[in-house]
């Protein structure tokens, strides 16, 4: 049999990219394959939970349109498949001078962006949020939470339903683009399709490879580091609790969650990681160490990046540094308040040249598209991202 579309990879861009195939070409045969037992195992499962309202990205740009379609489209899909969600609001806490400055910049862009975002002073942050301190804030009402795996588990359900097929543990050895069809090959057999689509995310650069397109990036792995915050402290915030981030790096500072499950989180911090799916701390994955140790692009990265990482990676040694990071807005955290929570993997691609990649970045060829880099916050934006997926394939005919 050959099908009309196969995805590579079980997260939630692959499975709503397999959604919207099927919606546009309904009766159409597709599979899905995914390595893992489980779908959602790496990045989308490793996530915040949040529905992101989009406040940090260029007006006009491509990811604040996804962001806000994105957000949009999420809460319709949890509504109408009756997965729990809270629009419980983010506050941007500034708590420096130079924070007050970047956050009226980031008002700015927020109004050119068409967001409903509110300025705090002082005092109205405080009563907002009394365990909270700082010169000013901003508060999106739009950002939510909700557990992306759910998510993950209904829109496999969804593809199901439409007539499509989803197969677990089918790790990827080989693929090969023929005239007519394409060819994956693993270890329990093979699969023919007239279309490839591949949301590899993590092993995304690796699968293009397999696959004979040329690419001039490596997937480079950050940890993001997360502590749970004691059952007891469940009610410290009301709201997401972000700090205005230092436009010059690549990450978001370490944050407070509220997560769907009443839990509130700490973090990420984003440091090096010694493998692509090592989750423990310290960890060590030497084929992924290797490989990225010997490609150019990473060694220009960081040191571009040498002092801001030198400190993250001080803060991963020493949970006294992380904690300062946090209590700067919530001074009423002690040590003992941070537990242990697992941590997440970005997927960072990285050129040749040291930069690090911001945007989406694909690669096509008649009848692959590889989605080599699909940025934060790709979960918020699965869905629209599935839509811009589907064009590209559709247009490709």
């Amino acid at each position: 049999m050959i099908y009309d579309f196969c995805i590579i990879g079980g997260g939630i861009v692959g499975l709503a990219t397999a959604m919207e195939l099927l919606d546009r070409q309904p009766g159409a045969s597709l599979l899905l394959l995914e390595k893992e037992s489980t779908l959602a195992r790496h990045q989308t499962g490793h996530n915040s939970g949040v529905i992101h309202a989009g406040i940090y990205y260029a007006p006009g740009s491509l990811k604040a349109d996804l962001c806000k379609r994105g957000a949009a489209a999420t809460k319709a899909f949890c509504l109408e498949h009756g997965i729990k969600f809270e629009v419980c609001g983010k506050l941007l806490v500034a708590s420096t001078p130079l924070e007050m400055q970047r956050m009226q910049a980031l008002y700015e862009r927020s109004q050119l962006n068409g967001m409903k975002v509110e300025r705090l002073d002082a005092q109205e942050l405080q009563r907002r949020e009394p365990n909270i301190v700082g010169l000013g804030g901003l508060f999106l009402d739009a950002t939510g939470i909700v557990d992306y795996r759910q998510v993950c588990e209904t829109m496999a359900r969804v593809i199901v339903q439409k007539g499509g097929e989803i197969q677990l543990q089918r790790t990827v050895e080989a693929i090969v683009e023929g005239g007519d069809h394409v060819t994956v090959r693993t270890a329990r057999g093979q699969a023919l399709a007239k279309k490839l689509v591949v949301c590899g995310g993590l092993q995304s650069d690796r699968l293009a490879t397999m696959a004979g397109v040329k690419i001039d990036h490596q997937i480079i792995p950050f940890r993001g580091e997360y502590f749970r915050l004691p059952a007891a402290k469940n009610t410290i915030v009301n709201h997401l609790i972000y700090p205005i981030p230092d436009p010059q790096l690549p990450f978001l500072g370490v944050h407070l969650t509220r997560m769907i499950d009443g839990s509130v989180t700490v973090g990420p911090n984003a440091v090096l990681g010694f493998g692509r799916e090592n989750y423990k701390k310290f960890s060590v994955n030497w084929r992924d160490v290797a490989q990225y140790a010997s490609f150019p692009g990473f060694w220009k990265t960081i040191w571009q990046n040498l002092g801001s990482g030198s400190v993250e990676m001080k803060n991963s040694l020493f949970k006294s540094g992380y904690l300062e990071q946090c209590r700067k807005y919530c001074p009423s955290l002690e040590i003992g308040d941070l537990l242990p929570f697992e941590a997440g993997i970005r997927a960072q691609a990285v050129m040749r040249d040291g930069t690090l990649v911001h945007d989406f970045l694909f690669a096509q060829t008649p009848r692959m598209l590889h989605v080599c880099n699909a940025p934060s916050p790709a979960a918020t934006s699965a869905i629209p991202i599935g839509a811009m997926i589907a064009d590209r394939m559709f247009n490709a005919n």
